[in-house]
């Protein structure tokens, strides 16, 4: 098992710069839905966006990187402002990804975190600095991640990643004030 303690997670946490994302089973539930004429459709999870633009607005980078190729997944990352260069969609190694991440951003794997779920999602989460899984990944997945979030994917996981590692780094109260003004 991998679980750091809450100590060495903070100080993992504090590293972070970059944060990447699967989509189904993180940032989705998994479930696929299809309706006659083969069209696809996803749920994503409100909470999760705004999690993912606070860490944009703290000055954290986001990236996502998933196996499956999708209009939609393009359609959200557009409604959440990410980066087009850093969306990664037909990724069936996602390490092809992660490597050209590397160099893109010029990070080391110390100050990025990835939030996975499902097997695909461990070569790359056995790189980063700190890994996080879902409550509801694959058994396996979860033994070898640093941290569990307390949610499944598509039900407010993602925001619980992005809240841990802005409390980590200090920045969540100050986030959470510009609301009050």
């Amino acid at each position: 098992m991998n679980h750091l303690s809450n100590e060495q997670r903070v100080e993992a946490a504090k590293l972070i710069k970059l944060v990447i994302f699967d989509v189904d089973g993180v940032l989705t539930n998994s479930s696929l839905f299809y309706d006659n004429q083969g069209n696809e459709y996803k749920a994503f999870n409100a909470k999760d966006g705004l999690g993912l633009r606070l860490l944009k607005k703290s000055g954290i980078e986001v990236a996502i990187i998933t196996g499956r190729q999708s209009e939609l997944v393009k359609h959200r990352a557009i409604n959440l402002k990410l980066s087009p260069d850093m969306i990664y969609q037909g990724y069936s190694d996602k390490r092809i990804a992660f490597n050209d991440l590397l160099q893109k951003t010029g990070l080391t794997p110390q100050h990025i975190a990835y939030v996975g779920d499902d097997l695909i999602d461990l070569p790359v989460m056995s790189k980063v600095g700190l890994a996080i899984a879902v409550q509801d990944a694959h058994w396996f997945v979860q033994q070898q991640a640093h941290w569990i979030c307390p949610s499944a994917g598509g039900h407010g996981a993602a925001r619980e990643a992005c809240e841990m590692l802005l409390e980590a780094q200090g920045k969540l109260t100050l986030l959470f004030q510009n609301y009050l003004q």
